[in-house]
């Protein structure tokens, strides 16, 4: 039986910002105590690891994800999948580990955060989130998890105190990764089928895993090298902080944009397998209006609020952080889609040539214009780069979707949403201007940006919101219906 895509989207929702959210609660604390230079020296070597991370991972998880989707009724089948793909995982990771251990933490600056930084690696061998992900079952890993990033959370108070304390920083997060990822395996015994190993084959896994290897490869390039090349250009760690502390808040906010797309990538998938191409485009054209709805508020939002949340939020000393908020804030939108038109549809409708072309040209456009205006402009210069770069590859997805989805329908999905995004953000905007930053007033200005946004969208009659609010009157009375015949 088929769960149902809210409830997904929720779980995962849950799930994403548990990952994300929980540290924003740490995030004025450390500011203050390690430093702005301390948070640059975090984000640059995790920026460093990162790339192993990726050669190690190869892509697996997004075709991990895919493959078990497929097979998802057939749980003979998904168990050979699971071990063939997981065996596969933990192979490429060792070997990265092993040359990041060599290349890193023998010698040179910063040898203790990247020894630290290897458990990260451990972190992501035992990860098998694709593996829900497949089977569309959310809820299992968010207790859980809750509680491991709950406990670090109260290990980061009790433990960092001053400046020096960066690496206990470092290791308390690498260690929440891990149990949060080792306590998925739990379940699996009674999900899984035992399997021989001498039915498994490893090889036909090897061609399409490298598809998606490069593209994976060309998207990493504008998600981490931004803060490799600030830290290389500027030479100076302070900047490489200040972005840091920046796309924090932006890919918190991001998790509400891209959590349907997990949900519906496996959905897409199975309907794609079953040749029911008019499910796949009812559930694309589902996932942009969600797209619209939610992340054009959002930017605007942050745009608009921005000057007024970071002076209490990140403390003295952090106010370059509002530039790069208004300078990056467009990437969620141009994320939001692009994770419809590349994850959801070309990868899950196995046209990983294109997708692999699109986000090298993205990744091209971002390293050129990073190595311009990162000089020319320092570290606004990086969000510029890459909120062009991932335009770029909009683009280049709309060409090669054009025949299956109509891009002008997509487009047209917008226009109250950017209405009513607009008039909240100049209403919000000139109110923020008129009040002091602070905790109180930052979060009247979210209510009332929220309020009037969905008041308008209701005056204007948006069908999507419509349907969605009597989706959830009709839940709600089902429910109480249900209670009172108990009664």
């Amino acid at each position: 039986m088929k769960k149902s895509i809210a409830k997904n989207y929720i779980y995962n929702l849950i799930y994403q910002m548990l990952t994300i959210v929980l540290p924003l609660i740490t995030t004025p604390y450390l500011s203050r105590v390690l430093g702005a230079e301390n948070i640059g020296i975090y984000g640059y070597t995790l920026s460093i690891v990162t790339y192993f991370v990726l050669f190690g991972t190869l892509g697996i998880a997004m075709y991990g994800q895919r493959e078990i989707a497929y097979v998802q009724n057939n749980q003979t089948k998904q168990s050979k999948t699971f071990w063939e793909i997981v065996i596969t995982r933990f192979i490429t990771l060792t070997i990265a580990s092993v040359t990041f251990y060599i290349t890193f933490c023998i010698r040179g600056q910063y040898t203790t955060y990247y020894t630290i930084l290897l458990l990260e690696l451990l972190a992501n061998a035992l990860d098998i989130s694709w593996y829900y992900q497949g089977i569309e079952d959310f809820g299992k890993t968010v207790i859980r998890n809750l509680v491991v990033k709950i406990l670090s959370l109260v290990c980061i108070f009790v433990f960092v105190k001053t400046q020096a304390d960066l690496w206990k920083y470092m290791l308390i997060y690498v260690l929440a990764n891990a149990l949060g990822n080792a306590t998925m395996w739990l379940y699996l015994p009674k999900m899984l089928q035992k399997i021989s190993l001498k039915t498994l084959e490893f090889k036909k896994h090897i061609k399409p895993v490298l598809s998606l290897f490069v593209p994976q490869i060309a998207t990493q390039i504008y998600v981490v090298l931004d803060k490799t090349m600030i830290g290389n250009i500027t030479n100076n760690m302070s900047d490489v902080g200040f972005y840091e502390q920046a796309q924090k808040i932006v890919k918190t906010a991001m998790l509400v944009v891209t959590a349907l797309g997990t949900v519906m990538n496996s959905r897409i998938a199975n309907a794609f397998a079953e040749n029911k191409k008019e499910d796949v485009k009812k559930y694309l054209m589902q996932a942009f209006n969600i797209v619209w709805m939610l992340g054009i508020p959002i930017t605007l939002g942050i745009m608009a609020v921005s000057s007024n949340l970071v002076p209490w939020f990140y403390g003295e000393g952090y106010e370059p952080v509002i530039q790069l908020l208004i300078a990056t804030s467009p990437i969620l939108l141009a994320i939001g889609l692009n994770n419809v038109t590349g994850i959801q549809y070309l990868i899950q409708t196995k046209q990983q040539k294109n997708y692999t072309i699109s986000v090298t040209i993205g990744a091209i456009v971002n390293v050129i214009f990073n190595f311009i205006l990162i000089n020319l402009i320092g570290t606004v210069g990086a969000a510029i780069s890459s909120v062009l770069a991932e335009f770029t590859i909009l683009g280049v997805h709309f060409i090669y979707m054009r025949k299956d989805i109509k891009i002008l329908d997509v487009l047209k999905l917008s226009i109250k949403y950017l209405i009513s995004g607009l008039i909240m953000y100049v209403i919000v905007l000139n109110i923020s201007k008129l009040i002091s930053p602070s905790i109180l007033n930052t979060f009247i200005l979210i209510a009332i940006g929220a309020i009037i946004y969905f008041v308008i969208l209701l005056i204007l009659k948006d069908k999507f919101l419509n349907d969605i609010i009597n989706q959830v009157v009709v839940t709600v009375k089902n429910k109480l219906g249900k209670g009172t015949v108990n009664e």
